[in-house]
């Protein structure tokens, strides 16, 4: 049994050899710490990148199987042409203000690595959309490689199942004018203006789907990202999540099903459980990949409410991959009774962090495969 048709199998109930042994992708800075520990080489640190030769070599190296996404297809459906990256200024503690692709101006620290602060944006009222966004969020036939995609079947080689990424609804609207400017967009200032954003993007997104889906390609499943809840809960209300999403996540799914996919997975990190009700009535029925944050476990609880209406993949702690063996046993024994419930695939939530040793990974991943389902 492939990995392919062993993720499948999960994913729909049925009958399956093993468990894969799944990640999603790597911090760089644990492949330097490895490099510099001996336990690989530094030229395979830093050629790391997901799908290409050096991840099927750490794979190789670590015991995994595949990283979720490793074939993961998307189209241009993004800011097109993006705004110029530049910097706007530098403050006199070495700090930049820069205007991202996306319009966004952020505060960065030299030296420091984390999500950089968001200091304003170009996303602010009627005539910014107009003239400086909805022109750069047209459809034009380029944004789908056709040559590409009509061949994707006859060409994929990894032993890992395909994806069409089909990106954000209000995850990308946030990316764009931060977390506080959409708020006063949605809540304060132009409810109307919010409404066309999100519709305008969405539209676009469904239009190169659909032509992808015209090219012939088909994929395992579909996938999208949003990033729209932190650790109390959403960013939103549930109560405009519905308003303003739904019916977008609506069209995509039923596009999805009318190409035979029935696995649409969406990434989201945080407390998500106010959402999960408006994804699976929107035909979104996959969690991946499961957040484990200070919160713990969310996923046994939603199944037990949803029942097997509700698939994930995720929800292994990565943080026990920075101790021991005995807490890597313990992990392993919390998923257990969801992985006896089917329809889930144990995943390290997120890339593989800093600290993380390399021998407890490939412990772990001796242990998931060896498990019996």
């Amino acid at each position: 049994m492939d990995n392919i048709e062993r993720t499948m199998n999960i994913l729909h109930y049925k009958k399956a050899d093993r468990l894969p042994a799944v990640h999603f992708g790597y911090w760089p800075e644990v492949l330097i710490e490895w490099a510099e520990q001996g336990k690989i080489s530094m030229e395979l640190a830093k050629g790391w990148r997901i799908g290409n030769e050096c991840e099927i070599e750490l794979d190789r190296m670590l015991g995994w199987d595949f990283n979720y996404l490793r074939q993961q297809m998307m189209p241009n459906h993004r800011l097109y042409p993006p705004f110029e990256t530049k910097v706007l200024e530098t403050l006199p503690d070495g700090s930049q203000r820069v205007q991202n692709h996306l319009g966004l101006i952020e505060r960065i620290k030299p030296g420091l690595r984390s999500i950089p602060s968001e200091d304003d944006y170009l996303l602010k009222d009627r005539d910014a959309f107009e003239k400086l966004y909805k022109p750069r969020l047209k459809y034009f036939p380029e944004r789908v490689d056709r040559e590409f995609f009509s061949h994707f079947n006859e060409t994929r080689s990894y032993d890992s199942p395909a994806c069409l990424y089909m990106g954000s609804i209000l995850g990308d609207i946030r990316d764009m004018c931060s977390l506080v400017g959409m708020s006063y967009l949605m809540y304060d200032e132009d409810e109307d203006l919010f409404r066309d954003i999100v519709d305008t993007h969405a539209d676009l997104q469904y239009e190169c789907i659909k032509a992808v889906f015209e090219t012939g390609a088909r994929f395992d499943f579909c996938h999208m990202w949003e990033d729209m809840c932190f650790k109390t809960g959403p960013l939103i209300s549930p109560k405009h999540f519905e308003e303003y999403a739904a019916k977008h996540y609506k069209r995509y799914t039923d596009l999805c099903h009318q190409y035979g996919i029935d696995i649409v997975s969406l990434d989201c990190d945080g407390v998500v459980d106010e959402l999960i009700p408006i994804w699976l009535e929107n035909g979104v029925n996959t969690i991946f990949p499961i957040e484990v944050g200070v919160w713990g476990d969310q996923f046994a609880a939603a199944r037990k409410k949803y029942g097997e209406r509700l698939l994930g993949v995720g929800g292994m702690d990565k943080r026990v991959l920075r101790e021991d063996k005995a807490a890597v046993d313990a992990e392993i024994e919390r998923l257990k009774p969801i992985i006896a419930l089917g329809g889930f695939i144990p995943c390290v939530d997120h890339n593989i962090m800093p600290g993380t040793k390399f021998e407890l990974v490939q412990y772990y991943t001796d242990k998931i495969k060896s498990l019996k389902i």
